[in-house]
């Protein structure tokens, strides 16, 4: 008995769980092949160059606190208070640089009209073979000419 029980209790669970997966929506289905590649191809009509970014001070503070915190782990008393003055104000300089290094890096804005019609503007960090009324491929954010 109790294996017919065991038995139906298990059919049961499979077919509660089989019905569902049946669908009972009457919308048709897609048929065919939708292309989507028009979407990801395109011509160039500008490239400008972007001003790099004026620094924030961010890199300044930052590497003075670190350079603050460093110098007062060496030696005692006043020279630990010179140590302290003298890596936070290498580490602001350090990190001012840093910083401006970092915002220096030129950026491309190219303006791009897609096949389907679209107009993109992607920004790129280089330009490498990339001429206005050049055909190009857009991946992932990026184009690249083909």
């Amino acid at each position: 008995m109790k294996r017919s029980s065991t038995f139906a209790a298990a059919l049961l669970a499979g077919v509660a769980v089989l019905s569902g997966c049946a669908s009972t929506s009457q919308q048709p289905q897609q048929v065919g092949y939708v292309n989507n590649e028009a979407a990801s191809y395109g011509t160039i009509e500008s490239i400008q160059v972007m001003q790099p970014r004026a620094s924030s001070g961010a890199g300044a503070v930052t590497g003075g606190l670190i350079g603050g915190l460093l110098g007062n782990q060496v030696g005692s008393g006043s020279g630990r208070t010179a140590a302290t003055v003298a890596g936070a104000v290498g580490g602001a300089v350090v990190g001012n640089n840093v910083e401006n290094k970092r915002n220096a890096a030129q950026e491309y804005q190219v303006s791009v009209r897609m096949d389907n019609g679209d107009y993109r503007i992607v920004n790129q960090d280089s330009i490498y073979d990339l001429r206005v009324g050049a055909r190009v491929r857009l991946v992932d954010g990026r184009l690249y000419r083909y």
